[in-house]
């Protein structure tokens, strides 16, 4: 395999994804009968960034602010990395809640009571990971402690406890941490340990949480890593369109330790109440079985060029002038080489609400808004 190659496109796009579902099927999601009001803070990578790189000093490989981005649902680019919607955006209909407006977008009013969106393409929760390109998540959880700032100044200490107390916080984090160092020095896992390089990567998501639950967050929300060592981008490198095996060790290790990292936190902190999505096989599961999801294509991507189309060429802006672009996004599940289609998307967003607890639990995001 090329791994030179692969460490290029991977480096110029490491930024994680994916959407959400159609809003003919949302309101079958929606809280039932429910008159409270639950806010959303959404923290992490392109998986959830609405559009809050438009508006920092980065650069088109951590941007999807042009076109073909965004052309199916609001018919225009938005900054979200799909043809559509992303999970937050669903998640948030099913709730009950406007559109949370990325936090960086100026000249906006912003109604903080309904939450809002710090995610950023191509963040991790290491500062160093894409430095300077992004918003990381120590800086996402220093822009929260401004919003509960400015809620305390706009209706008191009172009612902003029990907006933040109430809120879910969810997160997509971590696979720009891992995806990075792999692909830019292929001898930094034998300088350092992977086990020891996963506990500081979840030691810094474990210390946002901490901060959050101290200021008062209760409900939390996370996505497993996905499978990244099988998208379009890594697939096109390789001859017989496999995954790539070393990242497939990084994202098991990952996963399974954070998933004990958050059993831990439910035990320590309390009222701490969380949900956990696997979101690497229910992924796997749609990309391996396509049509019984109703796709027709699990491993080739809408929108890019080369085998699969897993160049990352999208747009024409990341280097590589030429892409194709299919007809039709919905009968594929990734719409560019990395992220998935709003099609996609929308599916993984319906098992994060309500699906059983060997897919998402112990709560599922329905039941964790409903907590009290």
């Amino acid at each position: 395999m090329a791994l030179g190659f692969l460490k290029y496109y991977l480096f110029l796009h490491v930024a994680v994804l994916i959407l959400f579902p159609n809003s003919s099927h949302a309101a079958d999601h929606r809280l039932p009968n429910s008159n409270k009001h639950v806010a959303l803070f959404v923290f992490g990578d392109s998986l959830f960034d609405v559009g809050n790189n438009n508006y920092i000093n980065s650069t088109a490989r951590t941007q999807a602010n042009y076109w073909p981005y965004g052309e199916t649902f609001f018919n225009r680019p938005t900054g979200r990395f799909s043809d559509g919607r992303l999970i937050p955006d669903f998640i948030a209909e099913y709730a009950k809640l406007p559109l949370l407006p990325p936090y960086k977008q100026p000249g906006n009013n912003h109604q903080y009571s309904n939450g809002v969106n710090f995610a950023s393409a191509g963040a991790g929760a290491l500062v160093q990971t894409h430095q300077g390109r992004v918003i990381d998540l120590n800086m996402q959880l220093i822009y929260f402690m401004n919003v509960k700032n400015v809620l305390e100044q706009d209706m008191g200490e009172t009612e902003a406890k029990k907006i933040l107390s109430t809120a879910v916080y969810l997160f997509s984090i971590g696979s720009n941490d891992y995806l990075l160092p792999f692909v830019t020095n292929s001898s930094f896992f034998q300088l350092n340990s992977p086990e020891d390089y996963a506990k500081m990567v979840i030691g810094n998501i474990t210390d946002v949480i901490k901060e959050i639950y101290e200021a008062g967050g209760r409900k939390f929300a996370f996505v497993s890593l996905s499978p990244l060592d099988c998208i379009p981008l890594v697939r096109v490198l390789n001859p017989a369109g496999e995954c790539l095996q070393e990242v497939t060790a990084l994202i098991k290790l990952h996963n399974t330790a954070f998933s004990k990292v958050l059993t831990k936190l439910e035990m320590q902190l309390q009222g701490f109440k969380y949900s956990n999505f696997d979101f690497y096989n229910s992924t796997t599961e749609i990309m391996e079985n396509p049509s019984k999801y109703g796709f027709k294509d699990g491993k080739r991507a809408c929108c890019g060029s080369g085998p699969y189309r897993g160049v990352n060429s999208c747009g024409g802006k990341r280097g590589v002038k030429e892409y194709e672009l299919c007809s039709n996004p919905s009968e594929y599940i990734f719409f560019d080489a990395v992220h998935p289609t709003e099609k996609g998307n929308e599916q993984l967003a319906q098992l994060m609400w309500s699906a059983a607890p060997s897919i998402v639990g112990p709560y599922n995001l329905e039941a964790l808004f409903e907590q009290v």
